[in-house]
């Protein structure tokens, strides 16, 4: 079991920085990849950007690529997103995700934490 806690959201204006946080607890040695996701309202979840703990390998959404930025912290057990030139688009709940290989599905999640831009 993992447990993931995320933290760093906020309410922001439109181009300014956030940096989310998400800590991962429990059986941590299992984690092979962790990511953001995010869900806004009335929307599908969709899949932001990944961290691959073996070869610190970066994936992203086409849309975030030039704008936020995934990092790992293998000591601490923590992933961040920097995310820079926000935009009201970017507004949602951000969710952390693990998974155990790379063809494994994400099985654990965390609570999430609200991102909220204005215009």
């Amino acid at each position: 079991q993992v447990h993931l806690k995320e933290s760093g959201g906020g309410l922001v204006q439109a181009g300014d920085s956030l940096r989310l946080s998400c800590v991962a607890t429990g059986a941590t040695l299992d984690i092979y990849t962790m990511a953001w996701f995010r869900q806004a309202p009335g929307k599908e979840r969709e899949f932001v950007a990944s961290f691959t703990w073996t070869d610190e390998r970066e994936e992203y959404l086409p849309s975030v690529k030039a704008r936020f930025t995934i990092s790992g912290d293998s000591a601490k057990n923590t992933i961040f997103l920097q995310m820079d030139s926000l935009k009201p688009e970017d507004t949602a709940v951000y969710y952390c995700a693990t998974k155990s290989s790379n063809k494994a599905l994400y099985l654990f999640w965390g609570q999430g934490t609200q991102v909220t831009v204005s215009s």
